[in-house]
């Protein structure tokens, strides 16, 4: 069976699909986007892009009942790979050892013209 998560704290889904699923004790969420899930509003910067994009999927996995221990995986898509450094700094903030596994793509383009899009998979303990 698969369920459905929906939290206010991360921008809501604007097509067919959902914030996230649950999966047994599998969370697979969307690709998030640094988008204010109040305001709408996009930061300018890759770093505070970065900050936002980690936090909106975070809070996703949290509401799904994921610990901070439990995100196993992370896939990060960025339109410019020498944002690679800076982003990798503030993802640092968010993790510690041992870290989720994670891929870094390099695409042409995000929706909203973002540099930065951000998904996951947590595990409920």
């Amino acid at each position: 069976m698969v369920d459905a998560v929906s939290t206010d704290r991360a921008p809501m889904a604007v097509g067919p699909y959902s914030q996230a699923v649950v999966a047994g004790n599998m969370v697979f969420t969307a690709g998030e986007l640094p988008v204010n899930p109040k305001t709408g509003a996009i930061p300018a910067t890759i770093e505070k892009q970065t900050e936002l994009a980690l936090s909106n999927v975070k809070a996703i996995l949290k509401d799904a009942g994921v610990r901070e221990r439990g995100i196993v995986s992370v896939t990060v898509y960025l339109t410019d790979i020498n944002d690679f450094g800076k982003m990798n700094l503030i993802y640092a903030e968010h993790f510690s050892q041992p870290y989720p596994a994670r891929s870094c793509v390099a695409v042409s383009a995000l929706p909203k013209g973002v540099k930065i899009m951000v998904s996951a998979i947590g595990i409920i303990e």
